[in-house]
């Protein structure tokens, strides 16, 4: 049974990686707390913003405040697979006989920022797909594990369409969230200017925990306690996210072709694990399944033409799902 001190010194770690990262980062609260949330559950990460709103800043900050293995890949439609796994490559021994061996790619780290990765083509952006589910690589006929914890974070511009390549939904539901980075504030573009163009800024955050604390924070947040009837209620909110399920609502029949698949039940479960133990709490409670919604399957809900046509958003088709579906499940 998780202890109460236990919970205690999780949070006062996690509020020193938040306040380290937010000195840096400014006017993304919800981003950070969604990215620290998905950091204890272990997932992958899809920041979705318009260029300049810190996405990529937020994600260096954060490998830097944790003292993880950071490498970053610049998507671009010439980047092929073997710029990111690693290639075979011909070596000369000291007796000076040749032979392959194999050169390892910016994957083989810790924490991966794949950069603008609507830019690069399916070829190469079904290069992460092994590695993102089954923490390996395969090349040249060899499995080659991943250290962990591997996370990957990707980000991608929304508005932006010429010369991107939209993510198939195989390597969207891969991405445990789904975080939407907002535009600042008057009082919150005023601090951005102050920090960034002040003569002694700071941009290299000193390590606030190592990889070890983030490994029994990771093992913490899935000891958090979840009730039967709460995951009931989960799993009846991603069920009605499918057309087809009985007593589906109707913004479900009218605006969804497709449903979330079965890892936005684990992904929502997880998330709200995450969600508690930043509140101190030992168990999840609607409320936090109710606020890892959006994060977790707005990514995973395929819209048809019907939303399209009366500009309904996957978000507007989640908030009416939540109003439709009841917290107590019916016999």
């Amino acid at each position: 049974m998780i202890q109460q001190q236990e919970i205690d010194d999780a949070c006062r770690h996690i509020n020193a990686l938040r306040e380290s990262i937010e000195q840096q980062v400014v006017g993304q609260h919800d981003v950070v707390r969604g990215v620290l949330a998905a950091l204890l559950a272990g997932g992958h990460v899809l920041l979705e913003g318009v260029p300049g709103l810190g996405k990529t800043l937020l994600v260096k900050t954060l490998a830097q405040c944790i003292d993880l293995q950071f490498s970053r890949v610049q998507f671009t439609p010439d980047l092929m697979p073997a710029d990111i796994i690693g290639t075979q490559v011909i070596a000369q021994s000291d007796n000076g006989e040749r032979h392959f061996t194999f050169q390892r790619g910016p994957v083989f780290t810790q924490l991966l920022l794949a950069d603008e990765i609507n830019r690069g083509t399916p070829k190469t952006q079904s290069a992460l797909l092994e590695a993102m589910e089954e923490q390996h690589v395969t090349a040249g006929g060899e499995v080659y594990e991943l250290q962990k914890p591997f996370m990957v974070f990707a980000t991608q511009n929304p508005i932006e369409m010429e010369g991107t390549y939209p993510l198939p939904e195989a390597q969207l539901d891969r991405f445990m969230v789904k975080l939407q980075a907002g535009y600042p504030t008057h009082a919150q573009l005023s601090s951005i200017v102050d920090r960034f163009t002040a003569d002694d800024r700071n941009t290299s955050p000193a390590p606030v925990i190592d990889a070890a604390t983030l490994s029994r924070l990771q093992q913490l947040t899935r000891a958090v306690v979840v009730a039967e009837h709460v995951k009931d209620y989960a799993l009846r909110l991603v069920l009605s996210t499918h057309p087809q399920t009985p007593d589906a609502p109707t913004a479900s029949t009218h605006y969804v072709r497709h449903g979330a698949s079965p890892r936005g039940a684990l992904g929502l479960i997880m998330m709200a694990r995450a969600f508690a133990l930043m509140d101190g709490r030992i168990n999840i409670s609607f409320d936090d399944i109710k606020n890892c919604c959006h994060a977790t399957l707005r990514h995973r809900i395929v819209s048809g033409f019907e939303a399209d046509a009366e500009d309904v958003s996957t978000d507007d088709i989640i908030d009416a799902i939540i109003d439709a579906t009841p917290q107590a499940g019916t016999d």
